[in-house]
């Protein structure tokens, strides 16, 4: 491997590592899913669900919440105590989507929220199609925010200038020949903050968490300023985000 390439996945997996040293403000401030992205993710029919890369438990609280059997996987330990506090009735393991920890044909549907871009996709495709069961379904999804409003638009520019070069995201994710039926379907839909949690916001975004500490405060004070000055925030005490949600979904053949 160049030493190009050496640097891009050494730089990769620092931001991956980033997650689980500011879990709590992870788990207090990213929007969650709206529930018409969550009804697309998942089939009627299924009952057993592997959540994963689960996070904190975004996506799997509503999923335990439509009454179906979720086990959760997740391999940033930080990540995981906080979804075992909210949801203390899920099953929790450490695993990766390269290495599931669960046996062949064992779930009706994956769901994959906010994390297909950090996985090897190859690899991932292969564990997951192992997982399902025949003519199961994968669920991934992503929160993106309408930058086409002004004043997300300057937030997210804030937030572009400091990750610099952007690291490889999937956002059309490759399943290979195991799956058919790719679908995308976008959902609108708006998460409300204050606005020193759109601050907070910023900061658990994966290049603000690997910056230097005075490059990262002086980050997280220009998007203070912009909350507290832009004509279409200040003075407001909730700020509604608007973002649109992206949903794929696909069938193990």
């Amino acid at each position: 491997m160049s030493a190009p390439e050496d640097a891009s996945t050494g730089r990769h997996a620092a931001h991956a590592e980033s997650f689980t040293h500011n879990a709590d403000a992870y788990a207090a401030v990213r929007p969650g899913y709206p529930p018409a992205a969550v009804d697309l993710l998942v089939p009627s029919d299924a009952r057993d669900v592997l959540d994963l890369a689960a996070g904190t438990g975004k996506l799997t609280e509503p999923l335990v919440a439509r009454g179906l059997r979720v086990v959760a996987v997740e391999p940033a330990e930080g990540m995981r105590e906080q979804l075992v506090g909210r949801l203390p009735q899920v099953e929790v393991l450490d695993g990766t989507a390269e290495r599931i920890p669960l046996p062949d044909a064992s779930v009706d549907a994956v769901t994959v929220a906010q994390a297909w871009h950090w996985f090897d996709e190859p690899v991932a495709a292969a564990e997951v199609a192992r997982v399902l069961r025949p003519g199961g379904t994968l669920g991934i999804v992503w929160n993106d925010r309408d930058e086409d409003v002004p004043w997300v638009g300057a937030y997210g520019a804030l937030l572009h200038e400091a990750a610099g070069p952007q690291l490889a995201r999937g956002t059309h994710p490759t399943l290979g020949d195991a799956f058919t039926d790719v679908l995308r379907t976008d959902v609108r839909w708006e998460h409300v903050l204050a606005p020193e949690d759109l601050v907070r916001l910023a900061g658990t975004r994966s290049y603000a968490l690997v910056l230097p500490p005075d490059e990262r405060e002086a980050l997280l004070e220009r998007v203070r300023t912009l909350v507290t000055t832009h004509p279409d925030l200040a003075g407001l005490d909730r700020v509604p985000v608007p973002y649109v949600t992206r949903v794929y979904t696909a069938r193990r053949r």
